[in-house]
């Protein structure tokens, strides 16, 4: 299958939302490392403390804060096993981003599958914890990736070269 646009401003604008998609997501890889980094090496305690101090303020202002006593009883309940599956999830989710970006920003056409593949099976494994914790920044993070998913399939479909078909002598 080859898509070809109507016109050439629409395979410009086509690109350049491609383009945009790719800058996100490399800019979420990028502050997932950075997670998945902070996530592995600051102490359990250090986090209690970091939320303490960040909601302060509003507990002071509200001691019935749902988003701030959210945050405080989340960060109270926050296991080392937690904190060691969100920092290698961030790590892994972060690094397979960011080589991706890196490949199909240089047009290799093989990264096109391997980046749908990688990227569908980072949203299933979101899906399939959902079913386990209920986050809906879970769902709300898988259809970002469906969305960029689109964008690359798109840009995949027009790098293609359409089948030379061999014609037969009348």
């Amino acid at each position: 299958m080859h898509i070809t646009p109507k016109s050439p401003t629409e395979i410009v604008r086509q690109h350049r939302m491609f383009e945009i998609a790719l800058l996100l997501k490399g800019l979420t890889g990028l502050v997932e490392l950075v997670g998945g980094m902070l996530a592995l090496f600051v102490p359990l305690r250090t986090v209690n403390h970091l939320v303490l101090w960040l909601t302060a303020s509003e507990i002071e202002d509200d001691p019935n804060d749902w988003l701030a006593n959210t945050l405080i009883d989340a960060a109270e309940k926050l296991s080392m096993g937690t904190k060691l599956y969100a920092s290698f999830y961030l790590l892994a989710h972060g690094t397979i981003k960011v080589f991706l970006v890196y490949f199909l920003w240089r047009e290799k056409l093989w990264a096109f599958p391997v980046g749908l593949s990688l990227i569908g099976a980072l949203v299933c494994y979101s899906l399939y914890r959902f079913t386990h914790t209920h986050s809906f920044s879970l769902l709300f993070f898988a259809a970002i990736d469906l969305a960029i998913m689109w964008f690359i399939w798109r840009e995949h479909l027009m790098r293609r070269k359409p089948a030379v078909r061999k014609s037969s002598p009348a």
